[in-house]
């Protein structure tokens, strides 16, 4: 297959290190890309992107992506120069051991995370679940030297690098930078929608929508609609079909309920009657747990009609997450239909 799509920008964006709060590298990716296909650029002081196509109606539409990555913040140096890390985002430990990481101290330093070897491992250790607390980082040098470049505060990323994987594509932090991605190719291919469209790249979503509730109250959209991947759990180790949520290569998925929010029906109802009339390939979403910064548009100015495209992503919250193209493709041909149909007129209201 040929990606339909611009894959050495997917790729960058990433490969790129930014997490909660630090998004810095990945937010000037989104300003270089906004340059030629929106008519403003805004940075807020949280560090929030918006990049603004003007419209001819009085109505506005919020489309919200973030930034961010999980990744840590160094919290202890020890006497012997192994580093704590205190976590930015949700981690299950045990896919931790043995990762590879970059600590970004007054220069990037390779290290690793700590394993123990099975060998030396009593059987009480090997029935106790590791806590995210206990991981260390091994830098590969001295005390000495170690305490010269890295302070309490500097941050740690996992390190990966994306590739292709048959029709697929895989890598760390495509949380949530393939919907990034997503939107910065709708961005580009819209020309003179009826409604203004603000495009937001938000940040700290993964440490509590942060970016997304503060810039709710920015732009007070009239309806606002948020990109993020969600769980395609159907992989071996899932006996129940209902336990997947979504399947890769199934399409675009359509959120009708997250932990965090339930998406407006007539939201979720038009972008499904778009991608039939479109004959774009979908599939509806209601996940059990897990939010994205579709609640962060809901409430914060007044009540909003919200909806969210999701992109079904496998091993979630790994450096090895894996999304299809074709539901990458199917999620850019969704949104750039449901904004370049979007008069303003529609009724979202219960």
């Amino acid at each position: 297959m040929s990606f339909e799509f611009e894959y050495e920008l997917l790729r960058e964006l990433t490969e790129a290190r930014g997490v909660p709060g630090y998004e810095d590298r990945v937010r000037r990716i989104v300003r270089r890309e906004f340059a030629d296909s929106v008519d403003r650029i805004r940075t807020d002081a949280m560090g929030n992107v918006v990049g603004t196509i003007d419209g001819g109606a009085d109505y506005a539409v919020a489309i919200a992506a973030h930034m961010d990555e999980i990744g840590f913040m160094v919290r202890h140096v020890d006497d012997d120069g192994f580093v704590r890390v205190d976590p930015l985002g949700g981690f299950d430990a045990r896919v931790l051991r043995a990762q590879r990481v970059t600590v970004h101290g007054e220069e990037d330093l390779t290290g690793v995370i700590g394993s123990l070897p099975p060998h030396t491992l009593s059987e009480e250790a090997k029935r106790t679940d590791e806590e995210v607390s206990d991981v260390y980082v091994d830098l590969g040098r001295d005390a000495e030297t170690i305490g010269d470049v890295v302070s309490v505060g500097d941050l740690v990323t996992l390190d990966q690098t994306t590739t292709r994987m048959g029709d697929r594509v895989t890598g760390k932090a495509l949380d949530d930078r393939v919907c990034l991605f997503a939107m910065l190719e709708a961005a580009n291919r819209i020309e003179n929608p009826d409604v203004t469209v603000h495009f937001a790249a938000t940040v700290q979503e993964e440490v509590g929508l942060r970016g997304a509730r503060a810039l709710g109250v920015d732009i007070d959209p009239d309806l606002a609609v948020a990109l993020d991947v969600t769980v395609a759990n159907d992989v071996p180790q899932m006996g129940d079909a209902a336990d997947a949520v979504t399947e890769l290569g199934e399409g675009a998925a359509i959120k009708l309920k997250d932990s965090s929010v339930i998406t407006s029906p007539k939201v979720h109802r038009r972008l499904t009657n778009v991608a039939e009339s479109a004959g774009i390939d979908h599939q509806r979403e209601v996940l059990p747990s897990g939010g994205t910064d579709t609640a962060g548009f809901q409430a914060t100015h007044g009540a909003k009609p919200v909806g969210a495209i999701s992109i079904p992503t496998r091993y979630l919250h790994t450096v090895t997450e894996v999304a299809d193209g074709e539901d990458i493709a199917a999620t850019i041909d969704l949104l750039t239909a449901f904004l370049e149909s979007e008069t303003g007129e529609h009724d979202y209201t219960l």
